[in-house]
């Protein structure tokens, strides 16, 4: 066993006498979801309409400082409708990380635009703003509508540099924000930077709906048309059915709210066990060469919804050397995604050299991080 493994199973199970699976991250019920979601089999609102969706809003609005949230049914939704505001349509280009989530990359795809990929900062694990002026400028020529943001495992992207870089040359920002609800930038929730920003509940997010999204912005048309537009735009009226534009059902079932105004409840709890968590992973893995625990940058607060460690050199059979004998430990971690530059879908579209990409692919591994566990 090596020991990057050993350490990890004595602290799981030594430490904290954990017992059976210990999974990369499960969601934790600990408030009033059974009470909400019950409230709503009572009354019968369990579709897209009810009290709880319109609540869910106004706590997501609250938590982020956002002045508008619209609850989708999921984050890649989400973040297809937020380019979609952004101006971007078939034909058009996007530059993304190639370091995300397939889900940031197909929402591309979904409004018939081209990935383009530009590098990451090992630093922030997110878009490199120096490498993003220096590819926007060689690339005046192109149909570029968009620069998609991603806070990689809730850690904040250089969102000053970012969105200097997007204002001078005239495109607009969209902050994939799925992982990072929680997390700050210079004291201001992430997803406020971009023109629109999306999030993810996802069964293993922070938060969790089941399944769910929702939008952020700080501009009120689009917040109004965020609405219109994923409740099939549907023209106000009390019984007829009339739409003005082609809209998408996305609208998030109220059962599913229900479950997210419990978890938004509790998400300081979560985010408090979450960073106390990396901290003992930092204190486990301190001395031992040649690793580290990924950490937030003097300007973030992180949520850390997945916590990572960094080999210091590229070495995938150690990577998966760790996860495999990990999960023989009955202690579950993964890698980082496959970069999507190298997924069949996604690897004939424009790319810059994408040397830090292709090294954390091979360095990073992901530990356990449920809130529950702590």
């Amino acid at each position: 066993m090596h020991e990057i493994t050993r350490r990890l199973a004595e602290f799981w199970r030594d430490g904290r006498g954990a017992a059976g699976m210990v999974p990369l991250h499960a969601p934790a019920f600990r408030g009033n979801e059974a009470a909400y979601l019950q409230d709503c089999i009572q009354t019968g609102w369990v579709s897209s309409v009810g009290a709880y969706v319109d609540r869910f809003e106004a706590m997501l609005a609250d938590i982020t400082g956002a002045a508008h949230a619209v609850a989708v049914v999921n984050g890649t939704a989400a973040l297809q409708v937020c380019l979609y505001l952004a101006g971007v349509r078939p034909g058009d280009e996007v530059v993304v990380p190639s370091l995300t989530f397939v889900a940031t990359a197909n929402a591309v795809s979904h409004c018939g635009a081209t990935c383009r990929f530009v590098d990451v900062e090992e630093r922030t694990l997110g878009l490199d703003p120096a490498r993003l002026d220096d590819h926007l400028a060689r690339h005046r020529d192109r149909p570029i509508r968009a620069v998609v943001a991603m806070h990689t495992f809730g850690q904040p992207a250089d969102l000053d540099g970012l969105a200097e870089v997007c204002a001078d040359h005239g495109i607009a920002l969209v902050e994939d924000a799925a992982e990072s609800l929680g997390s700050l930038y210079k004291g201001r929730h992430t997803g406020n930077h971009g023109l629109v920003s999306s999030l993810s509940f996802n069964g293993n997010k922070i938060v969790t709906t089941g399944g769910g999204g929702a939008i952020l912005t700080n501009d009120p048309a689009l917040g109004k048309l965020a609405k219109h537009l994923t409740t099939t735009a549907k023209v106000p009226h009390p019984y007829r059915f009339d739409h003005d534009a082609v809209g998408w059902n996305y609208r998030l079932p109220n059962l599913n709210a229900a479950l997210g105004c419990a978890q938004l409840e509790v998400l300081a709890e979560h985010v408090t066990a979450k960073r106390r968590l990396a901290e003992d992973y930092h204190a486990v893995f301190a001395g031992l060469e040649g690793v580290r625990i990924f950490r937030e940058t003097p300007e973030a607060r992180s949520n850390y919804w997945l916590a990572a460690l960094l080999l210091e050199r590229p070495d995938r059979a150690l990577v998966e050397r760790v996860i495999e004998e990990a999960a023989a430990a009955g202690i579950q971690c993964r890698p980082i995604w496959t970069p999507m530059h190298h997924l069949p879908m996604y690897r004939h579209c424009p790319r810059d050299a994408l040397p830090v990409t292709d090294a954390i692919a091979d360095r990073l591994i992901n530990l356990p991080s449920s809130p529950a566990a702590v």
